[in-house]
C-alpha cells in the first residue's frame, strides 16, 4: 500500500477540475468539443515535463480527502485519475468510489483504462471479474478490449489464456469477433510455439464465417511449415483465392523457405516461378534460401544459374549468397571453382576465405590452403581470424604434422590472434590420438599460463586416449578432478569410461558408473547400452545382458541394429536359434533394416546346429528382401552343407557364387579343401586347391596345414596297412 502523507486541498482539487486543458481524453472523447484543438496542444506541449499540473497535484495524494472534494466525479474524470494513479490498489478504490455514487454508471472507457492498468501489473484474475461486472451492468463490450487484454496475454506467454478469450468472446461476452482478433490470437499461439493449434483456431474462424485476410494465411501457413505440414500449407494457398485473397510476397516466401529446408528443391522453384507470374517481388534472402536447398542436394551448377538469374532481374546477392554458393562447390570437391568464385567478390569476408581455406583443407591440401591465408588474404586486405588458424590447425593434424600444427599456435599469437580453447582442444586431441599424452599435458598447462581453462571435450579427450591404452584407473582420476575445475562430464566422458572398464573385465564397475551417471542426470544412449550389453554377452551372460536391454526400453532408449546383432549371435552362439529368428522379425517389425551381418549370423547358426535346408530356405527370403549374399553367408552354407555330407551340393554353390560375381576368400578353398580331406577325398580337394590357383587364390598357412596333415595321415596309415601285411 502507498503511503499518503500530504493532502490536496479542496481549492486545488476544485481548480483541478476546472481547467480547461485537463478536460480531454486520449480516445477523442470530450466534454467541451470546442476546445478540442486547443487541449491537445496544450497535453502536446507538456509531454516533456514529467510531472505535469496534475502528477504534482495527484502524486501523492489523499483519497478521504479527495471523496470529499469530488463528490460529483465523472466517468470522464475518472478515466484522467484512473491513468495517473500511482498503483493498481488506488485505481481500484477510485473506480469502486465512483462507482458507488448515486446515479453514476461506470462507461466503457472506465473499463478499458482500468483493465488496460491491471494488465501492465499482471492483474488478470482482477480482469475476469471486472468483464462479469460489465457483463451484469449491460456495458457493451468492443473487440478493442479483448485484443487488449490478448496482447497482456501474449507479453506474459500465456497463449492458451489468449485462445480462451477469443472463443469466450461471443459464446459469454456477445461481442463477436473479426479477423482482427482472430490474427492477434494467431500471432499469439505462433508466437508461443503452439503451432499445432494456430490451424485449429483458422478452421474455427473459418466454420464461424469470419472472413480470413492475407496476413491470417501466411501466419496460418507459417505455423503448418513449423509442424512440418508443408503440402498442408501450400494447399492453403490454392485456397486463398476462394476467399478474395491474393498471394503476397510474404506467403511465399515462407512456403519457399519451408520447402527448401526440407530439400524439396524443386517444389520451391516451382512456387519461385509462380511468385513473379503473380507479381510478387522476392526478396534476396528468398533467392538465398533456394540457393541453399540447391547446395544441399548437391545441384550446384544450378544454384550458380539462380545466382545469375538474380542478377539479371536486378537482385544484388548479399555475402549470405556467395558464401552459401561457395560452401556448396567445396562440400561437393569444387573448391578450385570457389576459390575463382571467391577471386571474383569485389570485397570477400573473413567467412568467404574460411569457407574456401576449409574446403582446401577437407581436401587434404594444406598447402593451398595457406596460400590462401597468406596472400590472398593478405592482399585484400582481411585479417585471418581465430577460425582461419584453427581449420588450418585441424588439417594439419589430420595430416598428423603435430610440429607444423604447433608453431602455427605460436605464429597466431604473434600476428595478434590470440588461441581459445578450440585451438588447443584440436592440438590435445590429436596429440592424445597419438598416444603422445605428455605433449598434451604440455599443451595444457600453456593454456593455464594463458588462462584458458581446459573444457569437458578436452578432458573426454585425456580419458578416451588413457581408456583406449589400458590406463582405465588414470582416466578415473582425471575424471573425479572434472568437478572442481567447472566441467560437467557428458555421455561421451562416460561412454568411454565404460567402455575401458568393460575391456578391462571391470564390468561391475562399469554398472555401477552406469548408475552414477543416470543419477547426475545424464542421459545414456544405445552407445552406453550397446557396450555394457556386449560386455555381458561375451562373457556368456545372456540374462544380464536381457535385463539390461529391459532396462535400455524401459528408459525410452530404442534397440538398433548392433543391439539385435549381439542379442541374436549370442542366442545362435548358446544353440537358441530360433529365439534368434525371433528376435530378427521383432527388429524388422519395428522398422529396423537388417544388414547382411544379421542375416550371416542366423545362416551360420541354422548351419551350426544342422539346419541347412532351413538356412538355404532364409537365403532365399534374405535376397527377396533385397539383400545381396556376400561370401560370409557363402562360406557359412558352404561349412553346412559340407559337414552333412552334401560335398556336391557345396560345390554346386562354389560354382553359383562365381557366376553370381562373388570371388571365393582362403575361407571358401579351406573349408572345401578341409571336408573333402575329411571324407578321404584328397584327390578332389587337391583339384579344388589346383583350380583356386588359376583363378588368383593364393594358399595360407591354414591351407598347407589341412593337406600336409592329410598326407601325413594317409602315409601313417599306408605304413600301418604294410606292417600288417608283412606280419600276417
Amino acid at each position: 500500500m502507498l503511503k499518503r502523507p500530504v493532502t490536496v486541498t479542496k481549492t486545488l482539487l476544485k481548480s483541478l477540475i476546472k481547467t480547461p486543458s485537463l478536460v480531454f481524453f486520449s480516445s477523442g472523447y470530450s466534454s467541451n468539443s470546442t476546445s478540442n484543438c486547443d487541449n491537445t496542444c496544450v497535453l502536446q506541449s507538456n509531454e516533456s515535463d514529467y510531472e505535469n499540473e496534475w502528477e504534482r497535484l495527484l502524486k501523492p495524494f489523499d483519497l478521504n480527502e479527495l471523496r470529499k472534494s469530488l463528490p460529483g466525479i465523472t466517468p470522464f474524470q475518472l478515466c484522467k485519475l484512473l491513468e495517473l494513479s500511482p498503483d493498481v490498489v488506488t485505481s481500484m478504490e477510485l473506480f469502486n468510489k465512483a462507482g458507488s455514487q448515486k446515479g453514476y454508471c461506470h462507461t466503457f472507457d472506465v473499463y478499458y483504462v482500468l483493465i488496460d492498468k491491471l494488465g501492465v501489473n499482471r492483474e488478470f484474475k482482477v480482469i475476469d471479474s471486472l468483464l462479469l461486472q460489465m457483463k451484469e451492468e449491460g456495458i457493451v463490450f468492443r473487440e478493442s478490449l479483448f485484443i487488449l487484454i490478448m496482447k497482456y496475454y501474449e507479453r506474459e506467454g500465456l497463449p492458451g489464456q489468449a485462445t480462451t478469450l477469443l472463443l469466450d468472446m461471443m459464446s459469454v461476452y456477445n461481442c463477436e469477433p473479426t479477423f482482427k482478433s482472430y490474427n492477434v490470437v494467431l500471432d499469439i499461439l505462433v508466437a508461443g510455439d503452439c503451432h499445432k493449434v494456430a490451424p485449429n483456431v483458422f478452421y474455427d474462424m473459418l466454420s464461424k464465417g469470419v472472413s480470413p485476410t492475407v496476413y491470417t494465411f501466411g501466419v496460418v501457413m507459417k505455423a503448418l511449415c513449423m509442424v512440418n505440414e508443408v503440402d498442408s500449407a501450400c494447399s492453403l494457398l490454392r485456397d486463398m483465392t476462394k476467399h478474395g485473397c491474393v498471394p503476397n510476397s510474404v506467403v511465399y516466401q515462407t512456403l519457399i523457405h519451408a520447402f527448401s529446408e526440407r530439400n524439396r528443391v524443386n517444389d520451391a522453384l516451382m512456387l519461385l516461378e509462380e511468385m513473379f507470374l503473380m507479381g510478387c517481388t522476392p526478396d534476396v534472402q528468398t533467392f538465398n534460401d533456394v540457393i541453399h536447398g540447391l547446395c544441399r542436394v548437391n545441384r550446384i551448377h544450378e544454384a550458380a544459374k539462380l545466382v545469375d538469374r538474380m542478377l539479371l532481374r536486378g537482385f544484388t546477392p548479399d555475402d549470405i549468397t556467395y558464401g552459401v554458393l561457395m560452401r556448396g562447390l567445396c562440400r561437393t570437391g569444387q573448391v578450385d571453382e570457389a576459390r575463382a568464385l571467391l577471386n571474383k567478390l569485389p570485397s570477400p569476408n573473413v567467412v568467404h576465405f574460411n569457407t574456401v581455406i576449409n574446403g582446401y583443407v577437407t581436401t587434404g591440401r594444406i598447402d593451398e590452403a595457406k596460400a590462401i591465408v597468406y596472400e590472398g588474404m593478405l592482399n585484400t586486405g582481411c585479417k585471418p581470424d581465430v577460425f582461419t588458424f584453427n581449420i588450418l590447425i585441424s588439417g594439419l593434424c589430420k595430416k598428423r604434422h603435430l610440429g607444423s600444427a604447433v608453431k602455427l599456435v605460436d605464429e597466431m599469437a604473434m600476428k595478434g590472434c590470440d588461441p581459445n580453447v578450440i585451438t588447443y582442444t584440436i592440438l590435445i586431441d590429436a596429440f592424445c590420438k597419438e598416444g603422445q599424452l605428455d605433449k598434451a599435458s604440455n599443451i595444457v598447462n600453456e593454456m593455464s599460463a594463458r588462462g584458458i581453462s581446459l573444457n569437458t571435450v578436452g578432458y573426454n579427450c585425456f580419458i578416451c586416449a588413457l581408456c583406449r591404452a589400458g590406463k582405465v584407473n588414470q582416466a578415473l582420476e582425471i575424471f573425479g578432478e572434472m568437478p572442481s575445475k567447472g566441467c560437467k562430464p557428458d555421455i561421451y566422458t562416460f561412454n568411454s569410461l565404460i567402455s575401458g572398464l568393460c575391456k578391462d573385465g571391470k564390468i561391475q564397475e562399469a554398472l555401477g558408473l552406469y548408475q552414477d551417471m543416470l543419477l547426475e542426470g545424464v542421459i545414456a544412449n544405445t552407445v552406453t547400452y550397446n557396450t555394457l550389453i556386449h560386455s555381458f554377452l561375451s562373457r556368456g551372460a545372456i540374462q544380464e545382458a536381457f535385463n539390461l536391454v529391459n532396462d535400455m526400453l524401459f528408459r525410452g532408449c530404442p534397440l538398433d541394429q548392433i543391439t539385435y546383432n549381439g542379442l541374436i549371435k549370442a542366442l545362435c552362439n548358446a544353440g537358441a536359434v530360433d529365439k534368434g529368428l525371433g528376435l530378427f522379425e521383432e527388429m524388422m517389425a519395428k522398422g529396423i533394416t537388417p544388414s547382411n551381418i544379421s542375416c550371416n549370423i542366423l545362416i551360420n547358426g541354422l548351419c551350426r546346429t544342422g539346419k541347412v535346408n532351413a538356412a538355404v530356405e532364409f537365403l532365399r527370403d534374405m535376397i527377396h528382401r533385397g539383400l545381396t549374399p556376400d561370401i560370409v553367408t557363402y562360406n557359412s552354407l558352404i561349412n553346412g552343407l559340407c559337414k552333412m555330407g552334401f560335398n556336391q551340393k557345396a560345390l554346386n554353390l562354389f560354382d553359383k557364387l562365381q557366376s553370381e560375381g562373388i570371388y571365393p576368400d582362403a575361407i571358401t578353398y579351406n573349408t572345401l579343401i578341409s571336408w573333402h580331406c575329411k571324407e578321404g577325398l584328397v584327390d578332389d580337394a587337391c583339384l579344388i586347391l589346383y583350380k583356386g590357383v588359376e583363378n588368383g587364390f593364393v594358399p595360407n598357412d591354414a591351407t598347407w596345414y589341412i593337406l600336409v596333415s592329410r598326407f601325413v595321415k594317409e602315409i601313417n596309415r599306408e605304413n600301418q596297412n604294410f606292417s600288417y601285411a608283412q606280419f600276417w
